[in-house]
C-alpha cells in the first residue's frame, strides 16, 4: 500500500509542478513515506533524515516531508525531534499535498518558516481525491496496485494499524472500476487490490462484497490477472472462496496471515479465529481450487509464547505447506496492549525460534519452486532482468521468472503473458524458456 500511496503522492505533486528525480541531491523536495508496523522500520526514518541533513543545510529551501504511518503516530513529536522536517502528514491526508506546499510557500514569502502537521483521518476525502485525479501513464511494468479499502477494526493486540490508518472504509465499486478501466487503457493487464483487510471491502450502497468486485473487474477488456492483499481470516466468506474456483482471472495465490499456530497466543493477539478455523479455511480454498498456493505472516516471540506455543506454529506450517511467508520477531509497538504485557519473551529465544521457523519456511518455498520444474507456466513479462540477455516476469504464483531472450525482442514482450517451460528452480525465483521456442 505504501508503494501505491507513493505513486499517488507523485501524481498530486505533479499538479503543483513537481516531477520526480533520481537522487536526493537533485531534489527540491524529499518525502519519506514510512511504515510503523515494526520498530526497525520506524527507527529507519530518523537515520534517513540524518542522511538528508547535509542537503538541507546546503539548500535551506529544500522541503523535507515525512508521510505515512510513522508520521501519523508521532506527529508533533517528529517536528520537535527532527528540526529539518517541514511537514508531517499521515496516510489519509496526502491528497492535501498541493495545499500544504502552498502554505509553506506563503510562509516563506512572509519571511516565516511554516512547519505543518496533518494527521486527521479523512479517508473518504482521500478516496474522493483519488477518484478526481487520473492515474498517470504507466511506463514501468504492466502491473498496478489499486487501493479499495483502508483501515482496520480488528485491533489485534500487537498492531498499530487501527491507530495509524483509522477505521475500515471502503471505496465505491464504480470508482474502483473507473480506475481499473483507466489503467487498462494505459496498458496495465494485472491489478492487485489493496487493503489493510481487503476482504472486508463492501460497497456501502449496494452491499456488493469482494467476490462481486473481482467479477466486475474481470469483465474489463485488457485486465488479464487479478490479485488482492492483505486478507484477514475473520472476513473470509463462502462466496470469496468459491470465486477462486470460477473466476479465471483471479490468480491461484492467496496471502492469508495467521501469525501463530497456537490457540492461546491467537487469543492473546485478539485474532478472533482459532487454529482449527484457519485450517478449515485453507482446506476450503484448496477444495475450491486445487492448485492454489498460500503465503502467510508469522510473529514469533509474542508475549507469553512458550516452547509449546511455538511448536504449535511449526506444526501448523507443516500441515499447510506455504509457497512463501513473511516472519518476524515480535516488535513492541507503543500504545498497543501487547507492548504493556510483562511476560515479554527474551530476545535470544525470539532469535532462535525465528531461525527455526524461517529455515522451515525456506524449505517449503524451495520445494514449491522445484515442483514447477518441467511444467509450463503462463508468465507475465514485466521488464529486463539484471542479466543483459534475460527478461523477467511473474508466474501466477508471484514467483519471479527469468527467461533468456534476444535483446531486440524485449520491448515486444513487455505486458504479454506467454507460456514458459520452467528449466531451473532457485530459492527465490524460477528460470525457463519460451515454450513455443
Amino acid at each position: 500500500m505504501n508503494v501505491y500511496d507513493s505513486e499517488r503522492m507523485a501524481e498530486a505533486l505533479s499538479v503543483a509542478g513537481y516531477q520526480p528525480v533520481d537522487v536526493p541531491e537533485a531534489a527540491d523536495m524529499v518525502i519519506l513515506n514510512t511504515c510503523h508496523i515494526r520498530e526497525k522500520a520506524a527507527e529507519k526514518v530518523y537515520s534517513e533524515l540524518g542522511r538528508l541533513k547535509p542537503l538541507k543545510q546546503a539548500n535551506a529551501d529544500m522541503i523535507i516531508g515525512v508521510a505515512g504511518c510513522v508520521a501519523q503516530a508521532e506527529g508533533e513529536e517528529m517536528i520537535h525531534r527532527a528540526p529539518l522536517v517541514d511537514m508531517v502528514f499521515g496516510p489519509q491526508t496526502y491528497q492535501q499535498l498541493p495545499d500544504m506546499i502552498s502554505d509553506l510557500d506563503a510562509g516563506r514569502r512572509d519571511g516565516d518558516r511554516v512547519r505543518l502537521v496533518r494527521t486527521e483521518f479523512p479517508a473518504e476525502e482521500k478516496f474522493a481525491a483519488l477518484n478526481a485525479a487520473p492515474r498517470r501513464p504507466i511506463t514501468r511494468a504492466p502491473t498496478a496496485f489499486v487501493t479499495v479499502q483502508e483501515g482496520c477494526d480488528k485491533f489485534c493486540t500487537f498492531c498499530v494499524v487501527p491507530y495509524t490508518r483509522g477505521a475500515e472504509v471502503s471505496r465505491a465499486t464504480a470508482d474502483i472500476v473507473d480506475e481499473a478501466n483507466a489503467l487498462a487503457a494505459q496498458g496495465v493487464c494485472e491489478i492487485t487490490l489493496l487493503g489493510q483487510n481487503v476482504n472486508a471491502w463492501q460497497d456501502r450502497e449496494t452491499g456488493l462484497r469482494l467476490d462481486g468486485l473481482l467479477e466486475a473487474l474481470a469483465q474489463i477488456e485488457g485486465i488479464e490477472r487479478l490479485r488482492f492483499t492483505t486478507s484477514h481470516p475473520r472476513d473470509m466468506d463462502a462466496a470469496l472462496i468459491a470465486a477462486h474456483g470460477h473466476n479465471d482471472k483471479l490468480m491461484p495465490y492467496l496471502h492469508l496471515p495467521v501469525q501463530s499456530g497456537s490457540d492461546p497466543i491467537l487469543k492473546a493477539m485478539n485474532r478472533r479465529h482459532t487454529r482449527a478455523q484457519y485450517l478449515d479455511l485453507v482446506a476450503a480454498f484448496r477444495n475450491a481450487r486445487a492448485d492454489l498456493a498460500l503465503s502467510s505472516d508469522f510473529i514469533v516471540g509474542f508475549p507469553g509464547e512458550t516452547d509449546a506455543d511455538f511448536d504449535a506454529t511449526m506444526d501448523l506450517v507443516a500441515a499447510v505447506s506455504y509457497a512463501q511467508a513473511f516472519s518476524f520477531k515480535y516488535s513492541p509497538r507503543p500504545g498497543t496492549p501487547a507492548a504493556a504485557e510483562e511476560n515479554q519473551v527474551d530476545e535470544d529465544i525470539k532469535a532462535r525460534r525465528l531461525a527455526r521457523l524461517q529455515a522451515r519456511l525456506n524449505e517449503q518455498q524451495e520445494a514449491f519452486n522445484r515442483e514447477k520444474l518441467e511444467t509450463v507456466l503462463p508468465v507475465l513479462f514485466e521488464k529486463p532482468s539484471r542479466q543483459a540477455d534475460q527478461m523477467s516476469g511473474r508466474s501466477p504464483y508471484l514467483q519471479p521468472v527469468h527467461v533468456r531472450v534476444a535483446e531486440q525482442h524485449f520491448d515486444a514482450l513487455v505486458g504479454r503473458i506467454l507460456p514458459v517451460r520452467i528449466t531451473g528452480a532457485h530459492a527465490n525465483s524460477l528460470s525457463g524458456e519460451l515454450a513455443d521456442g
